[in-house]
């Protein structure tokens, strides 16, 4: 006897035992309607479309191994939502106009790579920086899915020296080596860009040198200082996050590579700063003629503003988007009372959100935050080549098991 939408649709409300995939995409498809002021009608012929959908698939593979294929509608607002519900994203403000690149059909790793290329073309857009998503297919349940090896689209390699220094960024290094079991070769400098591995199911990982042209990086100079350019400092335009997994609706994305701009800190302060990165604050204060031999000088704090000036005044310099620490606080509160409006939260790590500079001089700093999780939404991945795999490559493990934490929008 073939069932009404109606009768579908109260057999779904009234399940005591639903699969979660389902209850997931009702869950998914009641906010989707809600927020776009579409029909209970409307919200009723699609859930009775899934429940067919997923009950002639349990009728054909294993239990368990059943899902849905979302419309690109869904898969489009889902990825908008999922980066408004990122906890640790100071630039969400933004979230409805990010560009979603429903990328689903490609079945290689050629082409796959072929459509990231485009993507660092289409983001960067000659420095206008846009942000973009680009969505690969799902992962089928109970099997692997597509994985970029790469933490960010466009990272510069680190080389282990035999005395254990490393040129480049030591964050890098262990991936820099796992690129070189795999065949790669780089120049040894200290900002060689990285090869992008991809990772089909059930296949080896395949390495990819990304053209020059689609890497837009710009020269680090400073407004006052003629000397910072002779230290020979350049950082990518791009920030793109590649190894996190997008979930809307219960479907699951494991390669959605997910690109912004840049908050200034993030690269003065982070990648150049910490001492565990580029560590270049005692370059900067040393040329600076701070005295560093004393905590009470403050040279830190000097040499750290210096650097976040030199990065502000390069990338303008150069055209490309860029953001200071104390207009993405606005910014980040100009979101939060217009989620309040809307009748939302706001969910948020305070320490991701807070910028690693002048922190109390902005509102964030005072704003209490709720660390809760939405979904949609972004999940870290475990490492890939960490991963139980017999095509993973025979390489040491140097940095534990540890993961990134880091923003999925940069």
């Amino acid at each position: 006897m073939k069932l009404s939408n109606n009768q579908i649709c109260k057999q779904i409300a009234e399940a005591e035992s639903l699969p979660t995939l389902l209850l997931e995409a009702i869950d998914y498809l009641r906010l989707l309607y809600q927020e776009q002021s579409l029909s209970e009608l409307q919200l009723q012929k699609r859930l009775a479309e899934i429940y067919r959908e997923y009950g002639r698939a349990a009728l054909q593979i294993p239990q368990g191994s059943h899902t849905y294929w979302q419309t690109e509608e869904e898969l489009i607002y889902g990825a908008k939502v999922a980066w408004r519900n990122s906890t640790r994203c100071i630039g969400r403000i933004f979230w409805e106009t990010l560009n979603v690149r429903d990328l689903r059909h490609l079945t290689t790793a050629e082409e796959i790579f072929d459509a990231i290329v485009d993507h660092l073309y289409q983001a960067t857009n000659g420095g206008n920086i846009r942000s973009t998503i680009s969505i690969f297919a799902p992962v089928a349940p109970g099997q692997p899915g597509i994985h970029i090896w790469n933490s960010q689209l466009i990272r510069y390699a680190g080389y282990r020296q035999p005395h254990g220094s490393i040129v480049g960024d030591p964050e890098q290094a262990e991936f820099t080596e796992l690129c070189q079991h795999l065949g790669w070769k780089g120049q040894g400098t200290p900002f060689d860009v990285l090869p992008l591995v991809i990772q089909m199911p059930g296949e080896k990982p395949q390495w990819f040198e990304l053209p020059k042209e689609a890497v837009m990086e710009v020269p680090i100079a400073h407004p006052d200082y003629e000397w910072f350019a002779e230290l020979g400092l350049k950082w990518h335009a791009l920030p793109a996050v590649s190894n996190w997994r997008l979930e809307i609706g219960g479907i699951s994305y494991s390669c959605a590579p997910f690109s912004g701009w840049y908050m200034s800190t993030e690269i003065a302060a982070r990648n150049f700063g910490d001492e565990q990165r580029y560590n270049l604050l005692p370059v900067v204060a040393q040329r600076m003629g701070l005295n560093t031999r004393s905590k009470l000088s403050l040279w830190k704090d000097q040499a750290l503003i210096e650097l976040n000036r030199a990065i502000l005044y390069s990338f303008i310099a150069c055209g490309v988007k860029i953001v200071d620490h104390h207009t993405a606080s606005a910014q980040f509160m100009q979101h939060w009372q217009r989620e309040a409006d809307a009748g939302r939260i706001v969910p948020a790590d305070w320490g991701r959100i807070v910028p690693p500079m002048s922190a109390s001089t902005m509102q964030v700093f005072h704003q209490e935050m709720q660390d809760v999780c939405l979904k949609p939404n972004f999940f870290q991945q475990p490492v890939p080549w960490k991963r139980e795999s017999s095509n993973r490559p025979s390489i040491p493990s140097v940095f534990g098991d540890s993961q990134p934490k880091q923003c999925p929008f940069r």
